[in-house]
């Protein structure tokens, strides 16, 4: 058991870099030209991004409700656990205007169909993704803090 905890707590922080890092590249991608590679760009990092995500989740529900870690009861009574999931519900709000979009630019160039590439909403994309970012960070000290019992 104690190397499946080990294995899992890995994962989960190894999901915080690729995430941090994908969701700051996206941004990042967003602000630069795009044309075809831009694009490209921009929906690697988004996928990086989502393999994450589905990686820190699934990874954090396991820890907290599988008995593999302090048990469920340690953090559903701790106040930096109610203020990291509050983060990360606003960081996944966040995402469902930018997700969608890419969804159906996908599609759309999947048919060999033109996107509308407008500036104005992928500069606001960029700030979205930003936004993320700093989520992403209040998260790991809302996490550090519920690990060491400190309480809000």
């Amino acid at each position: 058991m104690a190397y499946i905890r080990w294995i899992i707590a890995a994962l989960h922080l190894l999901a915080l870099g690729i995430g941090l890092g994908a969701i700051w590249w996206r941004a990042r991608a967003l602000q630069g030209e795009l044309n075809q590679e831009g694009l490209r760009r921009v929906f690697y990092a988004d996928n990086l991004w989502g393999l994450a995500a589905l990686l820190w989740i699934s990874t954090g529900l396991i820890r907290a409700f599988a008995g593999l870690e302090k048990g469920t009861s340690y953090y559903l009574a701790s106040n930096a656990f109610w203020i990291k999931m509050s983060l990360l519900a606003i960081v996944l709000l966040l995402e469902v205007w930018p997700a969608s979009t890419w969804i159906r630019w996908r599609i759309r160039l999947a048919r060999g169909e033109e996107i509308d590439i407008d500036p104005g909403r992928t500069n606001l994309f960029a700030t979205i993704s930003m936004i993320q970012a700093g989520l992403i960070i209040a998260m790991v000290f809302t996490a550090t803090a519920m690990a060491r019992g400190l309480g809000f």
